[in-house]
């Protein structure tokens, strides 16, 4: 396999609606603007290019001072384990430290959670504070 490199520029909106696809996380009929306005909203990114396609990429949504949010950490299935992951996940966490925040979240997808408590992320207490709004179906 082809060795990768890591870039803290936006992918075009085309290779980030791919990649997403991948997660089926959402439906594959949402067209490139979507993602493109989606991208938009990104305080700090993070992707990983090999050969000029995107292997992965992930981003943080912040206010740049007090709290960041970590999404869209996602690696194409074909490359993982190659320890793109990890590279993406460092680079914004010395981002956010940079820039003195220290309050960093995000979601773990389901059997993730081992992965992120390698880069020093601890599961929330259950009595801690948060919700996740559910849209009834």
């Amino acid at each position: 396999m082809s060795p990768f490199e890591i870039c803290s520029e936006l992918p075009t909106a085309d290779a980030f609606k791919a990649l997403y696809d991948t997660t089926a996380w959402g439906p594959a009929s949402r067209d490139a603007a979507f993602y493109q306005a989606a991208l938009a909203g990104s305080w700090r990114v993070r992707a990983a290019y090999a050969e000029g396609r995107l292997l992965g990429f992930a981003r943080v949504i912040s206010d740049g001072h007090l709290h960041a949010f970590i999404t869209e950490m996602i690696v194409h299935p074909e490359h993982h384990g190659r320890g793109i992951g990890s590279a993406l996940l460092k680079g914004l966490l010395e981002e956010c430290r940079a820039a003195g925040v220290t309050d960093i979240q995000l979601f773990c997808a389901k059997g993730k959670s081992a992965f992120y408590a390698r880069h020093g992320f601890v599961a929330r207490p259950g009595e801690a504070p948060g919700m996740q709004y559910c849209p009834p179906t």
